[in-house]
């Protein structure tokens, strides 16, 4: 009996033991059976709503990945700020808390200066050369800055030409900036750049800018039109300019920690997708930018348009902003993003 006991027993330690041993937490099984090693999670989080073409390139991302991963790294999406605001976000990457968001580079100039020279007033002439400089050698050069804040820049997105709305009036030239109170985002340049236009500019996060505008905490806000548009401000707005005041991209971050955890075909696999999705993306949002114009005239917002002439001038009145940043940001990094600027324009 005492033999039969310890058989027993020993046999039942012996299957416990394999039982731990064999466990590799989330594996993930291919259909012949075999393992595929641990399933990576990425929690990518955006400020704007899923109608957004960002938030569509988002899919586009998840899709690439988890079919060139078999499954080994899975995305999971929040949109509308679900995750938080993009400071919010972008800090929680640093922790390691999430791994993916894709914010304006307003916001990242508080981590990284050298962001700071894409929020320059009229940089960018058209969205061609704003491609072209981007994802050329100076584009890359900033973006891996972002490593010493334990963040990986992945690829450049478009946020697109910001314009104006407000709930006042017309805005043609720039004297019609006078004392509105207008949401940006928090950026010292952008803040600065709308006192000189004589505005009274107020940061505020994202997610609180439909209720401000509604209560009339806030005269208006700027941002592109597809923005403008599927965030339905046009129902607390009354006035729409064409100022193309500032060409804003968007930066696919990753968490540092989570992406040096990946394997070396991982971060390729990961790098790939997120430029091709950026691609995807840039299309879908200026196609969006084109209808939506004419979707926001549709629901009744009044469309101004800017002469070159009155843009002139809004960029003169800027000017001494641009050259008090020039210095705050380095004027090496500036020089070279207007000279690329300058080739990418011939």
């Amino acid at each position: 009996m005492k033999k039969f006991l310890t058989v027993f027993l020993l046999a039942v330690m012996v299957l416990a033991l394999a039982a731990c041993g064999d466990d590799e937490g989330d594996a993930a099984v291919k259909s012949d059976g075999s393992s595929k090693g641990e399933v990576k999670t990425i929690r990518a989080g955006l400020g704007l709503n899923d109608l957004h073409p960002q938030y569509k390139g988002l899919v586009k991302f998840k899709e690439i990945v988890e079919e060139k991963t078999d499954g080994q790294i899975i995305v999971e999406t929040y949109h509308s700020g679900q995750l938080g605001d993009d400071r919010t976000m972008t800090e929680a990457l640093q922790l390691g808390s999430q791994e993916v968001t894709i914010p304006s580079t307003a916001p990242l100039a508080n981590f990284v200066p050298e962001f700071g020279i894409f929020d320059f007033p009229f940089l960018f002439p058209t969205v061609e050369v704003a491609d072209e400089v981007l994802d050329g050698e100076v584009g890359k050069k900033i973006l891996d800055k972002l490593e010493s804040q334990n963040l990986v820049g992945l690829a450049y997105w478009e946020n697109g030409f910001r314009d104006v709305t407000n709930s006042k009036h017309a805005i043609a030239t720039a004297a019609d900036f006078k004392g509105l109170k207008l949401r940006t985002m928090e950026n010292e340049l952008h803040l600065e750049a709308f006192r000189a236009l004589g505005a009274n500019p107020t940061p505020m996060a994202f997610t609180e800018l439909f209720t401000a505008m509604q209560q009339k905490t806030v005269d208006g806000q700027e941002n592109p039109l597809a923005t403008i548009y599927l965030q339905k401000y046009y129902e607390v707005q009354s006035h729409v300019s064409n100022t193309n005041h500032v060409y804003s991209p968007f930066v696919f971050l990753m968490s540092k920690s989570f992406y040096d955890d990946l394997t070396e075909e991982q971060q390729k696999i990961v790098r790939e997708a997120a430029i091709e999705a950026g691609e995807y993306e840039r299309q879908l949002n200026r196609d969006a930018n084109e209808k939506n114009l004419a979707d926001l005239q549709t629901e009744g917002i009044t469309y101004t348009e800017v002469t070159p002439e009155a843009r002139e001038e809004m960029k003169q009145l800027v000017q001494p902003t641009i050259d008090k940043f020039t210095e705050k940001i380095g004027k090496e990094i500036v020089k070279e993003v207007y000279d690329a600027i300058g080739e990418a324009s011939k």
